[in-house]
């Protein structure tokens, strides 16, 4: 897992991280938040654990990360975290269970999700997603670099849907598995995020397997 710095310097070394990784599929995680962002990562059903789960992405920092073929997971961005030197703590949003590391658990809602599943093979197609279904926290962008396919497009939700919530949603709680007037108001907020349980038609997106795919949070900072 490689780190860079600030800024232009941050956004530029985003593409030799990427370029790094030509060889592989590659996840790039870039912070463009005014504040320190944890990124959790949980693995599917028996994929490896990636990063130990966790890690600390200061503003205007980037890391990369392996992706083996196959894998499949979400990546979500936790907020007002807190740790002591082992590691434990607790985070304002997207907690996942009082660590730095998840570990394979998943984060709390609410909790903006960015989810793949890679192809296995190269004849296969990777699927991706951000999605709302466990509610929002923070902005996220996720886009393919290098990748191909009519439908491999950024996806996410780059609206600060923190200023348009219900009141009676601030804390949430999990969806309906069908569209809600809620998750009809962040559909529109966010049409490229997938907003409710079954809302694939419009939110999955894919690219040719072997694709490397950038995160970045709070991506309409600038």
């Amino acid at each position: 897992m490689a780190t860079v710095t600030t800024g232009l310097v941050a956004a530029a070394s985003l593409l030799l991280l990427l370029a790094g990784g030509a060889s592989a599929a590659t996840l790039a995680l870039y912070n463009k938040c005014g504040e320190t962002v944890w990124p959790g990562i949980q693995p599917g059903a028996g994929k490896e654990i990636l990063a130990r789960g966790g890690l600390q992405l200061l503003p205007n920092r980037a890391t990369s990360i392996r992706l083996p073929a196959g894998w499949s997971g979400r990546v979500w961005g936790r907020q007002g975290c807190r740790f002591d030197a082992a590691g434990r703590g607790k985070c304002a949003t997207g907690d996942c269970g009082g660590a730095l590391y998840c570990n394979g658990a998943g984060g709390e809602p609410p909790a903006t999700l960015a989810e793949i599943t890679l192809g296995a093979s190269a004849a296969a197609l990777d699927f991706y997603d951000v999605s709302l279904v466990d509610g929002y926290n923070v902005a996220i962008d996720m886009r393919p670099y290098h990748g191909s396919g009519a439908n491999c497009l950024p996806a996410g939700c780059v609206s600060d849907l923190n200023s348009v919530c219900p009141a009676g949603l601030a804390f949430g709680g999990p969806q309906q598995c069908k569209p809600t007037t809620y998750s009809r108001l962040f559909k529109r907020a966010c049409p490229k995020a997938y907003s409710y349980a079954y809302d694939d038609k419009t939110s999955i997106l894919t690219c040719a397997a072997g694709t490397s795919y950038v995160v970045t949070f709070c991506p309409h900072r600038r």
